[in-house]
């Protein structure tokens, strides 16, 4: 009973500790959490390969049922409070972490070495074995990774409103995955028994369900409501295979403009105070664009509004085309869209203002061929406040600046 309990606080140490970190993140940065998931990975391996505790269903390593478990349910975890592109970013580091252990492990027993005071010399067989079996793992957790994100994205279409229930039924099929191919490998490496299997097996199951309750009790608790930026474009595995819930969600709220395919300013409305609260209160840079195209009512006059459609068309394009993937594009109203730019300061908003001008006058074109241009305005928190409205007023309060001097022309804070 006391080893147990023993597990049991454990988890609860676990689980709080590193939802206390993810929960924290727009606070602390993200980099925290992955940072503890990634130091953890030895300890987990290590453990899960020597170190084994007798319970009455068999040998159990806390490494493989608590730390493991744990950090498969984390990753899921972190998929519905951020993305794809987000999770794929600590098994990357992990993958190339560990495949340098190995490497450098080759290359440092080529050196001659010196015996200690202490009579101890390094245990390369026990490095050489311990780096293998870390990559081993980490390939398992990456193709783990993909199964469960797959497998909650389908079970949503049932259990949508059941989240705590989607992470058990995806943790215990794919842990049971995932024990017989780290048993393969440890038998493989140390002879390990069948009754290894089994043991860990039913303790993984016991563990999935463990972590299911507290992080189900979590986002309930939270009335969770996931907001996402889905304009990334699908670059890897885990983009291509997935599409997360809560882009669905949002857009049946506030969806895309039917004309350019950019966020509608309903979209805007809804995310521009969150990204602006969120860069304040972190310290973080974030810049705000106002764009409007210059005699776009003559275009209409002289060609027709579905020209002017047309010529709409090509500068969100173009917008897009000039825009980094972080950045968020709207078409605000008429001819005018606004972007905000995260982690871009004022004079570098300004750079990326001029590269997005030169673009369009160099892609876009009214129907006789002549060149469309645009005026920008450029406003920049704290500088400017730290509010939607506030960076709206001096974003457009330029915007009018650069139509007085002509058009086609970037007006910022320093202009």
């Amino acid at each position: 009973m006391v080893d147990i309990f023993l597990f049991l606080c454990e988890g609860l140490l676990y689980v709080a500790v590193m939802v206390a970190l993810l929960h924290l993140r727009h606070l602390i940065g993200l980099g925290v959490f992955v940072a503890a998931l990634g130091v953890l990975h030895f300890i987990e391996t290590y453990l899960a390969a020597v170190f084994y505790v007798q319970l009455p269903i068999g040998s159990i390593s806390p490494g493989s049922v608590v730390l493991f478990s744990g950090k498969l349910m984390m990753i899921l975890l972190l998929y519905v409070k951020e993305d794809a592109a987000t999770v794929r970013q600590p098994i990357y580091g992990l993958l190339a972490g560990n495949f340098l252990t190995v490497a450098l492990g080759l290359l440092l027993q080529q050196h001659g070495g010196l015996i200690t005071d202490s009579h101890r010399s390094a245990d390369f067989a026990f490095l050489n074995e311990m780096g293998w079996l870390m990559v081993w793992g980490t390939v398992l957790l990456y193709i783990d990774s993909i199964l469960i994100i797959l497998m909650y994205e389908r079970l949503g279409r049932h259990l949508r409103g059941a989240p705590g229930i989607r992470f058990f039924l995806c943790g215990a099929t794919v842990l049971t995955f995932d024990q017989a191919g780290f048993y393969l490998a440890l038998h493989a490496i140390n002879g390990a028994p069948a009754e290894v299997f089994w043991s860990g097996w039913i303790a993984k199951m016991a563990a999935a369900l463990f972590y299911s309750v507290v992080l189900g009790g979590y986002l309930h608790v939270l009335r969770f409501a996931p907001v996402n930026d889905p304009g990334r474009p699908i670059g890897d595995v885990f983009n291509t295979l997935t599409f997360r819930e809560r882009y669905e969600d949002l857009l049946s709220r506030s969806g895309r403009d039917s004309l350019t395919g950019v966020f509608d300013r309903s979209r805007f409305e809804f995310l521009a105070p969150r990204l602006i609260r969120n860069a304040t209160t972190s310290g973080n840079r974030i810049s705000l664009m106002m764009i409007d195209a210059d005699h776009f009512k003559s275009i209409n006059d002289r060609f027709g509004h579905l020209e002017g459609d047309h010529v709409l068309k090509a500068i969100a394009n173009a917008l897009t085309l000039g825009l980094r993937q972080s950045d968020h594009l709207f078409r605000y109203g008429g001819e005018e869209f606004v972007v905000i730019c995260e982690g871009l300061d004022p004079a570098h908003a300004m750079s990326r203002a001029e590269d997005i001008r030169q673009l369009v006058i160099g892609s876009v074109m009214t129907p006789d061929h002549m060149p469309v241009t645009i005026s920008i305005g450029v406003a920049g928190a704290p500088a400017d406040g730290e509010t939607v409205n506030a960076l709206l007023s001096a974003a457009d309060e330029r915007l009018y600046r650069a139509k007085k001097l002509g058009r086609n022309c970037v007006v910022g804070i320093q202009s």
